[in-house]
């Protein structure tokens, strides 16, 4: 059985949406689940170069797997444990109200799924699509204003989503989030950033996202005898 993944989009180790992504993961643990984290920074790939490669069968891309001064392109990775996971959540800052390069290079990167599903030669049946993988998605913003502050990147979330047949099914946007001081000064947000992660982590450990069996899970789970145990 697969785990829910957490994408870390931030190029900042520890920073403010690492740190809201830790207190997620927590949430989840307590419940008894686990939340494995996938920073985007530790993987090495380049963005879309618009080849037009993917565009006929089987869709490969072909910078997967590329060696370019002996940095391994290892976006297929990332989009295997996307696949894999019946859970996603991704938290990324917001910066100049968009999401940061090294992400968009991934986002980019789905251009062969949307090949696929777009270039299906008429009368080829296709394969069964799993359900609909449930997304929450976690973005922060230094800025303490801005009525479309979030708009422009949960658009183009949704489109990012929507070849990997995942769909954003909660959001937490924040503002004014600056540095982690602001976060740990903010004991509400932290609080609340947990049990949202303990809440669907209890969603989990009941059999109600589909994909996740709660009997491998590390923990006894939610309403069960016992402490939880840390993923």
């Amino acid at each position: 059985m697969s785990n829910p993944v957490a994408l870390l989009c931030s190029p900042h180790p520890n920073g403010v949406s690492d740190s809201i992504a830790r207190l997620v993961a927590e949430g989840v643990a307590e419940a008894g689940a686990c939340l494995q984290t996938v920073a985007l920074r530790d993987y090495t790939f380049e963005g879309c170069i618009d080849c037009g490669g993917c565009t006929k069968p089987p869709h490969k891309c072909t910078l997967a797997g590329r060696n370019s001064g002996g940095n391994i392109d290892r976006a297929e990775e990332i989009f295997s444990l996307i696949e894999a996971a019946p859970l996603l959540f991704i938290s990324a800052p917001i910066y100049f109200y968009s999401l940061p390069a090294h992400f968009k290079a991934l986002i980019d990167r789905t251009q062969r799924f949307w090949a696929a599903q777009n270039h299906t030669p008429a009368g080829k049946p296709t394969l069964p699509r799993a359900p609909i993988k449930p997304t929450l998605v976690s973005l922060v913003a230094g800025r303490p204003r801005g009525k479309l502050l979030f708009s422009g990147s949960l658009l183009t979330l949704r489109y990012f989503l929507s070849p990997l047949n995942a769909t954003i099914s909660e959001t937490r946007l924040l503002r004014g989030l600056e540095k982690v001081k602001d976060l740990e000064e903010r004991p509400a947000v932290r609080a609340a950033l947990r049990a949202w992660g303990h809440d669907w982590g209890c969603r989990l450990m009941a059999g109600k996202v589909p994909g996740y069996d709660p009997s491998t899970a590390p923990g006894p789970g939610c309403g069960k005898d016992g402490a939880s145990s840390p993923c």
